[in-house]
């Protein structure tokens, strides 16, 4: 798909209109790929004043950049790179297409008024592995703040610069075995404690049979995933979440989701893995949509400890 930016003629209307997709659903660009920013200075990912957003990535064709931006109620594309082509054909799943919104129900009132609220919502699915699986690695245990950071360093680091006119400083993520390469001191650098390093190594190393997890169903891309060491329930649902568009995976193990969970449904901000399954039990088959929108309302437990330190391994 290819676009063109049209400056808006009337300067008092929305100059970037919400899009509607073929099936009638409104489309919010921001709400639906966000997920795939890691942090607000991610190198891969970028918002830019127009209104449009970019993505660097790397295909199984080889690196290619994305700008997409809603104009004059449709979406405008366009696509850079070796994988230009791989994106175009991809960009639908991309934006939502093969989600199903219309099979959510809302069950308790703070979650019916969030998704009147957010009526663009629409879950991603990236069709690519790595580049989901090496982040959601690199946030195991840490703030997100830490998490951000590494991400940032080693993508500027042991990336290519992304193709295309893209914004200054964008990177493709390193490919697997430049990442199964790095030195030990590199990982310290970037603030990675050595078992998430081996993590991502061993990941790195059989890349390609992880890559294959894309086309099956989730529950069974979660169980090729976690037969790597290190790699938990946890970061297989943050995984397939980006990868498959996965309406129903949980981020069970998270640090706060519980309790925010519990919070919004029962007033409950102690609320273990177990309680917050239980709460959203009546939402089967779309409990991450759930889980999402309830995020999305910003109602959350009000904090009983001091927020956790970013911790720094390069000061040991």
């Amino acid at each position: 798909m290819a676009g063109r930016f049209v400056p808006h003629p009337n300067p008092h209307r929305d100059p970037h209109p919400t899009p509607v997709t073929a099936d009638g659903h409104a489309l919010d660009l921001r709400l639906t790929l966000t997920p795939l920013r890691r942090g607000p200075e991610d190198p891969a990912f970028r918002a830019t004043r127009d209104g449009a957003f970019w993505r660097a990535t790397r295909t199984p064709e080889g690196p290619a950049t994305l700008r997409v931006r809603a104009l004059e109620g449709r979406v405008a594309a366009d696509t850079w790179g070796p994988g230009a082509a791989w994106l175009d054909a991809r960009l639908p799943a991309l934006l939502g297409a093969e989600d199903d919104p219309g099979a959510f129900v809302p069950r308790h009132r703070l979650v019916l008024a969030t998704h009147r609220h957010r009526p663009g919502l629409r879950l991603t699915r990236t069709g690519l592995v790595m580049e989901s699986l090496i982040p959601s690695i690199l946030e195991q245990k840490v703030t997100t703040a830490e998490a951000y950071g590494s991400w940032r360093r080693l993508v500027r680091r042991y990336g290519e610069p992304a193709p295309g006119p893209a914004p200054e400083g964008m990177y493709v993520m390193p490919e697997p075995r430049t990442w199964a390469r790095i030195p030990s001191w590199e990982w310290h650098r970037a603030n990675v404690d050595s078992r998430r390093a081996a993590v991502v190594v061993r990941a790195a190393r059989v890349a390609p049979r992880l890559e294959e997890a894309a086309a099956m169903p989730p529950a069974e891309a979660r169980a090729r995933l976690e037969l790597v060491p290190g790699i938990g329930p946890w970061t297989s649902a943050e995984t397939v979440q980006r990868t498959h568009g996965a309406p129903d995976e949980v981020s069970a193990g998270d640090l706060n989701l519980p309790g925010i969970v519990g919070w919004a449904l029962d007033g409950d901000p102690t609320a273990d893995d177990a309680r917050m399954l239980e709460l959203l039990a009546p939402y089967a088959g779309q409990r991450h949509r759930a889980a999402r929108l309830i995020l999305l309302s910003g109602r959350t437990p009000p904090r009983r400890a001091p927020r956790r330190a970013v911790g720094d391994i390069r000061r040991l």
